[in-house]
């Protein structure tokens, strides 16, 4: 995980976009992190379309995106398939999934950076406040 950034994460297009906007307000690199084993229930080409529609809207926010896959391997090959190059995957076949990866020109991480959860940070109706204090803590 890159040291330059921070990780915030988002469960739908409006959290994605609010904290695009702060990013690019702050003019500060981001990871979009999707909640925890996200890949199996909202899926792939879900998360990739959030981040899409997010870097067309903030063209210039500076985004990582990274997409929670938890231990299921075909759904981190899957995500692999759909152009996603960076995944969390911990499961038992962590070698035959960095191979792929590799293949893919990807990045397989094991665990999760530490994150603003915005589901959380939102509860006080500031989110974008909550992003702001997030971003301006130094690493």
């Amino acid at each position: 995980m890159p040291a330059d950034r921070k990780a915030i994460t988002l469960y739908g297009l409006q959290h994605a976009l609010a904290s695009a906007a702060v990013a690019v307000e702050l003019s500060t690199p981001i990871i979009l992190l999707s909640a925890p084993a996200a890949v199996s229930s909202a899926g792939p080409a879900w998360f990739q379309s959030v981040i899409q529609q997010t870097r067309d809207a903030h063209p210039d926010a500076d985004i990582e995106a990274v997409l929670d896959c938890a231990g299921f391997s075909g759904h981190a090959l899957a995500s692999l398939r759909q152009g996603l190059k960076t995944i969390i995957y911990d499961g038992t076949a962590n070698e035959a999934v960095d191979d792929i990866a590799a293949q893919f020109g990807a990045t397989v991480l094991r665990e999760r950076p530490d994150s603003l959860d915005v589901r959380l940070a939102g509860t006080n109706g500031f989110l974008s406040d909550a992003l702001r204090d997030w971003l301006r803590n130094t690493l």
